[in-house]
């Protein structure tokens, strides 16, 4: 009773004891590995195990399932015996887990996740436990906070972070980066320093955090900046966060100068002199000022005037440019030209104060006129530049010089400066003329301009130079030139349409026009390549086959766009590759080999024949047999079939085999071939008697047994075919009372009875049987020995077996059989040959020898068989002794046999 007490009782106090545990509360760190405890269900709840003190048949099993599986079940891996808690093979990631989701919980079941809003830190993970059985049954709230560890480093947005900072920016003026650092990890190991790794002396950096613990960094101006002095500084900016090791994160940082306009403009100088000849022509280049802004863009234009001190003739005799500075003669000196003139120049910018310079032009009076040049152009010449043909012929005129004293006081010279096949000689018969000319053909690809000058001088030492530009105009007179004759090209067959090939190139010297190369397939090229007018790319638009074709040789023109074109002409060979795209071919399908048995091992049966029509290693064919390889071998360089061993065509007639060939590609490509293989018979087996079964054997004949029935039958079988085959039967002894009575079918090998049986006919009769092939060159034969007792009972069985066991003394007729002519039972004797020697003379006179012979023999024989002595005939079963032939009661029997 107290037991039964105790098992009714005992679970509810067990209930009442563990219902306070209804949450539990773990934590670990992110990224540990697979099997690591979280903690124990079991021992936190104080539930009682195996090993607690209550009996164990008090105890049932508890159970700790999860309630579903959610999210956060992928990440644990529950005991659901002894309720532990470990980690799983999914590593957690805090940062993938817990996003910041504002205390946002994202359920999954039995499991959630969950950023904790009043912690921004924390991150839980949660699950719902359910104990079991219902003596314990229990749902356990766990919750497992996933503590951040710094495995992320400070990153930022982009690698490269620029700013602008004005170059007249105060000390500590601050500029926010707006590309700060990310750090994915919470707390100290998120982002807490930025450094600067070159501050240049005039940079900091300071750091800003907002409500919500955002850093971000600002850079600080410690010092002047002057564009001017250096407009752009680059750095590296390093973020740092707050683990242990601590891990940084870095950009390029480039802080550019803008420009203010706080430069003015500046002269080098404060005065320029310079001095001016009287007789200088208009236009002709006095100075040029030059002013600097060292600031950029708009804040450093300069415009140039003169001051209001310039009076108005020296501006009205020279010509200041405002954007340029450069001051030319604007109007002839004169004898009234004032010969000093004070030009102040000021150099404008914007929003600034002029700068100043002084040009001092000193006019130098001349006294006495300079010698003339006075060119008249022969050539085309256009703005004093003279324009010629190359290739046009030496001595081509150009221009006459007239060289002349305006005072006509000095006397005047002259010659010709400058480089280039020219030559300026005097005209005669006239004074001063000179005539300028070539003295060499013209080439344009050599050289297109020529600068020469005309220099005449007198006697006072004035000199005077007249220049002259000759350009020499291009002629077409140059072929394109390939920059190879022999265009040497190779393509693997079964290339895509439209393959490339090449692209040809051609230059021509000349220019414009005429140097312009056009290209084009010569008349010899296939029309499936195609050759780009203007590029010169090379391409075929067909799939091309090696076996097909496997060298392809045409021209190709470059042809220029001269009047009249000129061309040249190069030639394209291009190689078709190899591909392994053919599989060996058989010459057959099927080959058919005829083979005598018996053949001996190892010799040639038959070719196989295979070719492959691809090249090299593709080409190259093994041969194999896939079946009845241990009985047949194949030569793979020759094709050569053989037999290992010797076949017998009684064992299997014929032979069916797959050869198969490989080539040698990569990938290998392969065909098979039926091979039949027929084994023809030759005589190697002579016919085997089935019955009678032994020699011993007797059959009771009864005499009164009717002339004409079959009595009984020797059968046989060849294992041969065809002619080897085919069995003739023979008596070829007897022995008995008489002993002719009975007859044997050649055919059909039957024994019937020839005539009726008398008194003295009883007793034993033994018939030597030979049973023959019709084999060729050499028939084989076997005997048999037929016994026949002639009785109307038997009734001494023993005596009939002793007669049998006696060795029979038979007289062997050796005769072969004709199947051919059917059997004659009339005795023949030697006198009877004549008369049918003469019957067939008459029939067939052209037989007459021939017949004649065979009777002869035939007689002869026939008369040699009654003196014998004795002959000894090896037979297939052999008799048990001699046969005594005079013991015969009668003289055999001679018998006519197919």
């Amino acid at each position: 009773h107290l037991l039964l007490f105790l098992l009714f009782v005992g679970p509810f106090n067990c209930f009442a004891s563990y219902s306070r545990a209804t949450e539990l509360f773990y934590s670990l760190n992110e990224g540990l590995p697979a099997g690591v405890l979280i903690g124990s269900l079991a021992r936190d709840l104080r539930l009682p195990t195996a090993g607690s003190q209550h009996p164990a048949s008090l105890q049932p099993p508890l159970s700790f399932t999860l309630a579903s599986h959610g999210l956060g079940g992928q990440y644990v891996q529950l005991d659901n015996c002894s309720g532990e808690l470990h980690t799983s093979a999914v590593e957690i990631d805090r940062e993938a887990l817990c996003v910041e989701s504002s205390g946002a919980t994202i359920f999954g079941g039995s499991a959630a996740v969950s950023s904790s809003s009043s912690s921004p830190e924390s991150c839980l993970l949660l699950l719902d436990v359910l104990v079991l059985p219902q003596e314990y049954f229990r749902l356990v709230k766990v919750k497992i906070a996933i503590r951040d560890v710094n495995d992320n480093a400070p990153r930022f947005p982009v690698p490269h972070i620029r700013l602008s900072v004005p170059e007249n920016a105060p000390v500590n003026t601050r500029l926010a980066i707006e590309h700060p650092a990310l750090d994915p990890d919470m707390g100290t190991n998120g982002v807490q320093t930025y450094r600067l790794r070159d501050n240049y002396g005039v940079f900091t950096l300071d750091v800003e955090e907002n409500e919500n613990g955002e850093r971000t960094p600002y850079l600080i101006v410690m010092g002047a900046l002057d564009r001017e002095t250096q407009d752009e500084y680059v750095t590296v900016i390093v973020a740092e966060d707050g683990g242990t090791p601590p891990l940084v994160g870095s950009a390029t940082l480039t802080i550019g100068i803008s420009d203010i306009n706080d430069n003015c403009p500046q002269f080098n100088d404060s005065q320029l002199n310079v001095t001016l000849y009287g007789n200088s022509s208009l236009g002709t280049h006095v100075a040029t000022v030059h002013a600097v802004d060292m600031d950029l863009g708009s804040n450093a234009q300069i415009t140039y005037s003169y001051s209001q001190k310039v009076p108005e003739p020296s501006r009205d005799l020279f010509h200041l440019n405002e954007s340029t500075g450069v001051i030319t003669l604007s109007t002839k000196v004169d004898g009234d030209t004032p010969r000093l003139h004070r030009l102040i120049i000021l150099g404008n910018g914007p929003g600034c104060i002029p700068a100043v310079i002084t040009v001092l032009v000193t006019i130098i009076k001349v006294m006495m006129r300079p010698p003339e040049v006075v060119p008249r152009f022969i050539a085309n010449e256009v703005e004093g530049v003279v324009y010629l043909k190359e290739l046009e012929p030496v001595n081509t005129p150009i221009a006459f010089f007239t060289i002349k004293d305006p005072d006509e006081k000095y006397k005047v010279s002259c010659y010709l400066d400058g480089d280039g096949p020219f030559r300026l000689s005097p005209y005669k018969p006239y004074n001063n003329e000179y005539l300028l000319e070539t003295t060499k053909p013209l080439d344009f690809e050599t050289q297109q301009l020529y600068e020469i000058s005309v220099v005449a001088w007198n006697s006072e030492g004035f000199h005077v130079k007249k220049v002259v530009k000759v350009q020499v105009l291009d002629d077409n007179d140059n072929s394109p030139v390939f920059s190879e004759q022999l265009i040497e090209l190779s393509i693997e067959e079964n290339n895509v349409p439209n393959a490339f090939l090449t692209k040809l190139h051609a230059t021509d010297a000349d220019s414009g026009e005429r140097g312009q190369v056009s290209y084009f397939l010569g008349p010899d090229a296939p029309s499936y390549f195609a050759l780009d007018k203007t590029t010169g790319v090379l391409t075929v638009s067909t799939q091309l086959d090696r076996e097909e074709k496997e060298k392809y040789r045409y021209t190709v023109k470059a042809v220029d766009s001269g009047f009249p074109p000129r061309e040249s002409i190069a030639t394209v060979t291009i190689t078709v590759l190899d591909k392994n795209d053919n599989s060996p071919r058989f010459i057959n399908k099927d080959f058919s080999f005829f083979v005598p048995e018996n053949f001996p091992g190892f010799g040639e049966i038959g070719v196989i024949s295979v070719t492959d029509a691809d090249a090299g290693q593709n080409g190259w064919v093994a041969l194999s047999v896939l079946n009845g390889s241990d009985i047949f071998v194949i030569d793979t360089g020759k094709g050569v079939l053989r037999a290992k061993v010797s076949l017998d065509r009684e064992q299997q007639s014929s032979y069916v085999l797959w050869i198969e060939a490989v080539d040698g590609g990569d990938p290998a490509l392969s065909s098979t071939a039926k091979i039949t293989i027929l084994l023809l018979d030759i005589n190697d087996n002579p016919p085997l008697v089935l019955f009678p079964q032994s020699n011993m054997s007797y059959l009771l004949v009864l005499p009164s047994t009717l002339p004409g029935s079959p009595i009984t039958e020797v059968y046989a079988v060849d294992k041969d075919t065809g002619m080897n085959a085919v069995i003739a039967y023979s008596i070829i002894g007897r022995r008995g009372p008489r002993p002719e009575s009975f007859r044997i079918d050649p055919k059909t090998g039957n024994i019937t009875l020839e005539e009726s049986l008398m008194q003295n006919d009883y007793g034993l009769y033994r018939l030597l049987v030979k049973v023959s092939d019709h084999g060729y060159p050499e028939p084989l034969h076997s005997t048999v020995m037929v016994n026949l007792f002639v009785n109307d009972t038997v009734s001494n069985e023993s005596y009939i077996e002793s007669l049998l066991r006696k060795e029979p003394d038979i007289s062997v007729e050796e005769k072969q059989p004709q199947i051919s002519i059917e059997p004659t039972h009339k005795k023949m004797e030697s006198a009877s040959c004549m008369p049918t020697l003469v019957a067939l003379s008459i029939i067939s006179l052209g037989s007459i020898a021939l017949v004649t012979g065979m009777g002869i023999y035939i007689c002869l024989r026939k008369g040699k068989k009654h003196h014998r002595a004795d002959e000894n005939l090896e037979v297939q079963i052999p008799l048990n002794g001699r046969i005594n032939l005079h013991m015969l009661e009668k003289k055999p029997m001679e018998i006519s046999n197919i």
